[in-house]
């Protein structure tokens, strides 16, 4: 009987600990050009909160799957524009898009007219 409770109390502590993590996926439009910049933007995501991120390269969509508890939506945007890639809510700074590789600029027009600068 004593393992049945302590498997028991196992299995409510692993149950409470899941629903307590808030995981969300998102769908995120990020401009961007070549595999350099999949790279530069998935190593960016690799951090505490978010447990998977990936960028296409054609369709210029990112779908992060992260735990709400620990980083936003807004957050994870204003990561990716700090390196160098605009979003469909923030822009990169120029200097800092500027530094990026020749195969990694894209038409920032397009970009620009929907988001906001992010310094």
């Amino acid at each position: 009987m004593k393992p049945f409770k302590m498997l028991m109390m196992a299995a409510l502590t692993i149950l409470s600990v899941s629903l307590n993590a808030q995981t969300k996926a998102d769908t995120i439009k990020v401009y961007g050009e070549c595999g350099m910049c999949k790279s530069r933007i998935q190593k960016t995501l690799k951090i505490d909160g978010i447990t998977n991120a990936v960028w296409n390269t054609e369709t210029k969509m990112l779908v992060v799957e992260y735990d709400a508890s620990k980083i936003t939506n807004d957050d994870i945007q204003k990561k990716i524009a700090a390196v160098g890639h605009d979003t469909e809510k923030y822009s990169a700074d120029d200097k800092v898009y500027e530094k990026l590789p020749g195969c990694c600029h894209y038409d920032r027009k397009k970009a620009e007219a929907k988001s906001e600068k992010v310094n």
